[in-house]
């Protein structure tokens, strides 16, 4: 999975060279990804499935799909056992504190009230959804649910998570006779995927303020 990775715009590894070398990145980009939410795991994902999906193997999606999805769960757990020290902790702790500053407070209300209602179901969800992942984490800290309750709800959001950004690479795949055509386009569709929800939340707050630049209340609307 190397060139999924590296992206060659040109000829390929071996794929001896690539699953040597591309499986084991491929398992640390995304729980790396998970822990630290600045890589883009998605796009990883998506990548490593154009690749696998040109190769001759017929287990290299599959071992693509194995690897994703296992390394999102032991990333997620992860981040969750370490925001559970500090919310144990009076003086908090800076894992803690960067999940609540990637947060703003009304999507954390609104996940707040999502798990209130759905409870564990709405983990599967949280990931599917992108940029939904850290506000209902931080929900379920706050709520101080155990890690084992988590977990049950994570593993089967992990899951469907690698399917869907498998399920693109696929497509990606599909459609181009190269295998960085179509790294190239798996790339931009799970970016414009990523980008969507915070454009347009952007364009309904930009819609919502007066000449002056003032969030407009409601009775002045």
């Amino acid at each position: 999975m190397t060139g999924a990775l590296l992206a060659a715009a040109g000829e390929l590894p071996p794929e001896s060279t690539q699953q040597a070398v591309g499986y084991p990145s491929l398992f640390l980009l995304v729980a790396l990804g998970a822990l630290v939410p600045v890589v883009p795991t998605g796009a990883i994902v998506s990548s490593a499935a154009v690749v696998a999906f040109h190769q001759s193997s017929p287990f290299s999606l599959l071992v693509v799909f194995l690897l994703s999805s296992a390394a999102a769960f032991l990333g997620d757990l992860a981040l969750y056992w370490l925001g559970q020290r500090g919310v144990r902790s009076r003086n908090g702790s800076r894992w803690l504190a960067a999940l609540r500053a990637r947060v703003t407070p009304d999507r954390l209300a609104q996940a707040q009230e999502r798990l209130d209602t759905h409870q564990v179901s709405v983990l599967v969800l949280s990931r599917l959804v992108p940029a939904g992942r850290i506000p209902v984490m931080l929900a379920c800290l706050l709520a101080r649910m155990p890690l084992r309750r988590f977990a049950r709800g994570d593993a089967a959001a992990c899951l469907a998570w690698a399917a869907t950004y498998q399920l693109i690479g696929i497509l990606g795949g599909s459609l181009f006779p190269e295998p960085w055509q179509g790294v190239v386009a798996a790339v931009g569709l799970t970016v414009l995927i990523s980008a969507a929800p915070a454009v347009w939340r952007r364009l309904r707050g930009g819609g919502r303020r007066d000449g002056d630049g003032r969030a407009l209340r409601h009775e002045d609307a």
